[in-house]
This record gives C-alpha cells, structure tokens and sequence, in this order.
C-alpha cells in the first residue's frame, strides 16, 4: 500500500470522513477546508503516524505547512521515512 493510501486511511480513521478520505487528491486543501480538521484531530493524525510508519515527530517539526494539502501531508511522512 503506498504511502498516499495509508494517510487517506488515517484521516479517515481519526476523522470518520469516510468515502471522502479516499477522494482526496493531492493537491486537495486539508487544514481550512476540512470542518473535523480541529486541534485533536492533528494530535490523532500525528500519533497514527508515529505508530504507523515507526518515527516520532518533534513539537517543533509541525507547522500549518504540512497541513495544508493531502500532498503536503504526505511529502512530510515521506521525508520523515527518508531519515
């Protein structure tokens, strides 16, 4: 399963988006356009991703950024993978 897939899961997941975590796109807006994206949602999309990929993400490595679009998201698990 490819990287992209695993976080439209995650976001479904942690914000029972259902049908509309699997339409997103990569330049789909995430942070501003997704009502449930709320404060506790990043904390869950943050700790699923700890323990899904296995690192540990750093209070000062977030930032709006990587919240901005599903590809943005994404690019931030990647580099994260890439060490």
């Amino acid at each position: 399963m490819s990287v992209i897939e695993i976080v439209k899961g995650l976001l479904d997941h942690t914000m029972e988006l259902g049908a509309r975590a699997y339409a997103l796109e990569p330049d789909s807006p995430l942070l501003g356009a997704l009502p449930e994206l709320d404060s506790m949602a990043v904390v869950g999309i943050l700790t699923g991703l700890e323990e899904q990929f296995g690192f540990e993400v750093g209070d000062d490595e977030i930032a709006a950024d990587t919240f901005a679009t599903l590809g943005t998201l994404v690019e931030f698990v990647e580099r994260k993978l890439a060490g």
